[in-house]
């Protein structure tokens, strides 16, 4: 069966580990049939559009997309494209295992951590007040009145926005996504302690939840003491199930509890649509050097053919990465402990061509 994919491969160093994905992806014995369409920075400049209506429209048509990482300037600008097609898309699932395969650059053993992040509310829906506008003041008001509280008049004020429906469906999607991969255990992570109306309903819908899910065990913590207890022992947690915001940093703490963000692989998911995608970002300043580790990206691609029903495929890919990964020799200089020797992007896509018995 030929899989019909749009592929976006980003700005930055984007297109580099999207060319040495889609190599890899092409070597693994599963067909394709590429769809290139275009997203960020790059694509405004040549289309117009930060997201153009074409990457939307291909997505919508083949279902399954896999994607670089597109450039999201700090504190000022345009706001995420990433974030554009979630909401978009209803891509309402974030997906980031993080798993240790022997020879990654890490002082922890047995790992095997899968995030869910809830995708499309909490303070990324990106309800914000700019400070000093009319708007704002109008939203100061109302606080004061309803509240008793003030907001200062220099204030810019980003809303966290947190509901029931959606703290539902995500938490059902974790059980559930447990349950399908033989995990044992989901933890739910909110500051319901502090936050008492939008973690607290989180929390209470997520205990709720669990309730339908007996053969699963569940718990909950405090997302200040789940940090804590993650880089004393990974080992006790299975699934986690987070709000956005904790979920965007959690999956980042856990990244570097396998090796980095360039082994960490992540997946958006609706019901119908799928985002595969690199976790980390488009760092302009390595762009064209070929340098820069291609595994995060490429292992979205294994999540990628396992969501196709490509087993076969995606047990031939990981099975190279992990191969390579424990040789240590043709890996980039983020696995390599002094840097020595390590090789390009590129280099890491022939070597593991080259343990799958192809040459492409």
């Amino acid at each position: 069966m030929v899989h019909n994919i749009t592929l976006i491969p980003g700005d930055g160093i984007g297109p580099e580990v999207s060319q040495a994905t889609r190599r890899v992806l092409d070597a693994s014995g599963a067909r394709f049939k590429w769809d290139v369409v275009y997203a960020g920075a790059e694509a405004e400049e040549e289309f117009g559009a930060l997201l153009p209506e074409a990457t939307l429209a291909s997505i919508r048509k083949n279902r399954v997309a896999i994607k670089g990482p597109v450039t999201t300037p700090v504190g000022s600008g345009f706001r995420s494209i990433n974030v554009a097609l979630r909401k978009k898309l209803d891509l309402y699932a974030c997906l980031r295992p993080c798993k240790i395969y022997p020879g990654a650059p890490t002082r922890f053993t047995d790992v095997d951590i899968v995030v869910v992040r809830e995708n499309t509310e909490d303070l990324y829906a990106g309800i914000e007040f700019e400070e000093s506008k009319p708007e704002t003041a109008r939203l100061r008001q109302l606080v004061s009145e309803a509240t008793e509280s003030e907001v200062r008049e220099d204030s810019g004020v980003s809303l966290k926005v947190i509901s029931e429906t959606a703290s539902r469906r995500i938490v059902n999607f974790a059980f559930e996504y447990a349950r399908a991969h033989g995990r044992k255990k989901v933890t739910a992570a909110h500051k319901a302690n502090i936050i008492k109306f939008s973690d607290g309903l989180f929390l209470a819908t997520a205990r709720e939840v669990a309730q339908e899910y007996p053969d699963i065990e569940f718990e909950d913590r405090i997302v200040d003491n789940l940090c804590m207890q993650l880089v004393k022992r990974p080992q006790q947690f299975d699934v986690l199930v987070l709000p956005n915001l904790y979920g965007d940093l959690i999956s980042d703490l856990c990244a570097g509890l396998v090796g980095g963000l360039g082994l960490a692989p992540g997946a958006n998911l609706g019901d119908d649509m799928a985002i595969f995608e690199a976790t980390h970002g488009s760092a302009p300043k390595y762009k064209g050097l070929n340098k820069v580790n291609p595994m995060s990206m490429m292992l979205s691609g294994v999540m990628m053919l396992r969501h196709l029903d490509e087993t076969g495929a995606a047990d031939r890919l990981e099975g190279a990465i992990a191969a390579v990964i424990a040789e240590g020799k043709d890996v980039t200089y983020d696995m390599k402990p002094d840097g020595a020797n390590a090789v390009g992007t590129s280099q890491v896509a022939d070597a593991i061509i080259k343990k799958m018995g192809g040459a492409k």
